[in-house]
Formats: C-alpha cells, sequence, structure tokens
C-alpha cells in the first residue's frame, strides 16, 4: 500500500526539461549583459565629460600671450610735475595651433576689439577696455598685420587715461585675450621722470 501511494506520487510530479533550464539561463545572460552594457557606457560618457573638464580648465588656465622684452614709459616733461601718458609693451603669441586677433580698438568702449586692457594706479584710479594701438615687429607670417600668429611679436602703446601717474607711482596692467589667461604688468615708475624711460 505505501508503495502504491509512492508510485502514485512519482506519477505526478513534472520535472524542469534542459530546453526549459537553456531558456531561463539565456535570459539571465540577456538581462546581465544589457544591465552590464548600460553600467559602461555611463562610466564613459562620464569619463568623457570629466576629461572635456579638465582640458578646458588647462585651456582657460594657460597663458595665449606673453610679455617680451622690457616695458618702456613716455612721459610729457612739459607738465609740472611731468606725467606718464603711454606705456609700451612687445607681446608674442605662445600658441602654436592658433593666434590672437589683435584688432585695436578705435575708440575707447566701442567694443570690437577682443583683447581688453585694463588699468589702476597708486591714485586709486581705475579704467576699463583702454585705448592701445599695436605695431607688428619682425616677419608677418600669416600677411595678416591684425593677427598675431605663432612666432609673431606685435609692439603694443596703451593710452593713459589720465595725467596724474608722477614720480614713484607705481600702476598695473591686466591684458586680457579672448582664450586664456591674462598677462598682468605691474611697474613703479622712477622718482626722476624722463620723456622716454625703460621699466624693465
Amino acid at each position: 500500500m505505501f508503495k502504491g501511494f509512492l508510485k502514485g506520487l512519482n506519477r505526478n510530479q513534472k520535472g524542469i526539461t534542459g530546453l526549459e533550464t537553456a531558456i531561463i539561463l539565456i535570459a539571465f545572460v540577456t538581462v546581465a549583459s544589457v544591465l552590464a552594457y548600460s553600467v559602461l557606457s555611463a562610466g564613459i560618457f562620464s569619463s568623457e565629460k570629466g576629461k572635456q573638464a579638465v582640458y578646458s580648465g588647462l585651456d582657460q588656465a594657460s597663458a595665449s600671450l606673453e610679455i617680451r622684452g622690457s616695458v618702456t614709459a613716455a612721459a610729457d616733461t612739459t607738465a609740472n610735475p611731468a606725467v606718464v601718458q603711454t606705456v609700451s609693451f612687445t607681446l608674442a603669441s605662445v600658441l602654436q595651433d592658433a593666434g590672437v586677433d589683435m584688432t585695436a580698438p578705435t575708440a575707447q568702449g566701442d567694443h570690437t576689439n577682443s583683447v581688453v586692457i585694463n588699468y589702476t594706479d597708486s591714485n586709486g584710479i581705475t579704467s576699463q577696455d583702454l585705448l592701445w594701438t599695436q605695431t607688428p615687429q619682425g616677419p608677418d607670417r600669416d600677411k595678416n598685420s591684425n593677427f598675431l600668429s605663432a612666432d609673431e611679436q606685435t609692439l603694443v602703446t596703451v593710452t593713459l587715461p589720465t595725467n596724474t601717474l608722477a614720480g614713484y607711482g607705481s600702476f598695473t596692467l591686466q591684458v586680457i585675450p579672448p582664450k586664456g589667461a591674462a598677462v598682468t604688468i605691474q611697474r613703479t615708475l622712477p622718482g626722476a621722470i624722463l620723456s622716454s624711460m625703460d621699466l624693465h
């Protein structure tokens, strides 16, 4: 009787086939593959965005212009006391794959120039976007005098906003290109103001 019960119990049991096992296994593998691809895609996307942010930061932090040689000043010695009128310096591009637009402003605040020069001095005078001119020095490799390319130099002459910078006065010029870090020039005038001075 007990054996008959066991036979009947076993007769009603249904086992899983190898085909069903294969289908379930394939489903698990497929789901895992999709999830893994999604995670990898998100990781690669995040890495690319992080790399772009780093390169952008380096691009903005690195300078595109540099000072070559001395900074000179021209003064009006007929005034009493003599006062500085203009400051000149030579700029060169440090970019090998791109240049800098050095088109000078035609009037103060006309907003046509790409390079902006700001001014502050020891008298507390501050001026934004000064008037300046530029004269190419040496060969003009790209045949465009308003564009400063690699291995080119240009002499920049800045007109100071006031005639109050006298002996022992100090000033700061900030040359801000459209791309890259600004170039800061800080100088202190000698006690005796001459018509032309090398401020080193």
